[in-house]
């Protein structure tokens, strides 16, 4: 009987402890996968809860965005350090409060550009990290990688902690600073390190295993299958960026890319799918 005890409170141990980690991150999400690239961006003006939504919804692997930081202290999400490209008017992030970038429309790019109505398209007003933070806590499939064009890293990681949501994020971007950032604060969280595809992949890997990332995500014009092997030889992940045509994600696919950025997730979603049966 003691036996038995014993037998099964270490079995309740086990399948706690793998029942927490799937509840996190599953297996074939952690370091890569279907990664939509400001939300469902093809389909929704991107970098709004709208297309974070999409991309939870096609069960992206993650949804990826960007983020600033306000004049009064707000991290905000947008790509551009000005509304200027996406928006009805043009306010600089870092000179403007919270309740003034509140007031652009930043689906006006998108409404134009595919030639949709207010209807069909209504408008979208940028949201706060913290928003996005607690959609994608509202589920347990799709994760968040954080893109931080400013220095506030130590801001988003606050906001993190305080909704418990470290476990549900990454880091992704190409600066050095900013990624070391990362794991000086918050060294569980995983760092998905943008690279140029002109970039020395030799250097990269040893700098990535110096300070910890995970992983290398390196533009899709610099990916060859020898690089995608250096880089897995050395214990680091592979992916790439911005893919959206379908000729490239299959390129990418076969020689063993693990991770890609994509505005269209429903295609890749849909290449994966019929590759794996």
């Amino acid at each position: 009987m003691k036996n038995r005890n014993l037998f099964l409170a270490v079995l309740t141990v086990f399948i706690l402890s793998k029942t927490v980690w799937a509840h996190h991150f599953p297996a074939d999400s952690l370091h890569h996968g279907v990664t939509a690239h400001r939300g469902n961006s093809i389909k929704y003006p991107e970098n709004t809860l709208q297309a974070f939504q999409s991309g939870v919804d096609l069960g992206a692997d993650w949804v990826e965005l960007d983020i600033y930081k306000s004049k009064d202290g707000k991290i905000v999400v947008l790509h551009d350090p000005t509304t200027k490209r996406v928006g009805d008017i043009d306010l600089a992030i870092a000179n403007s409060t919270y309740e003034e970038l509140k007031k652009v429309d930043i689906a006006t790019d998108f409404r134009a550009r595919n030639g949709k109505t207010l209807a069909e398209c209504p408008p979208q007003h940028m949201p706060l990290l913290e928003d996005a933070v607690k959609l994608i806590m509202k589920q347990k499939q799709t994760h968040l990688s954080i893109q931080p064009k400013a220095d506030c890293v130590a801001e988003a990681i606050e906001i993190l902690r305080k909704l418990k949501a470290e476990n549900m994020v990454g880091f992704n971007d190409g600066s050095l600073k900013y990624m070391s950032d990362v794991k000086r604060i918050a060294p569980k969280i995983p760092v998905f390190w943008d690279r140029l595809p002109t970039t020395n992949v030799d250097e990269d890997i040893k700098i990535a295993k110096e300070k910890g990332f995970e992983t290398l995500v390196i533009h899709y014009k610099g990916i060859t299958e020898e690089t995608v092997q250096k880089v897995k030889s050395a214990g680091l992940h592979i992916g790439s960026w911005t893919v959206n045509d379908r000729k490239t994600m299959e390129k990418l696919l076969k020689v063993g890319v693990e991770r890609i950025y994509t505005d269209d997730p429903a295609l890749l979603i849909s290449i994966k799918n019929n590759s794996e049966r």
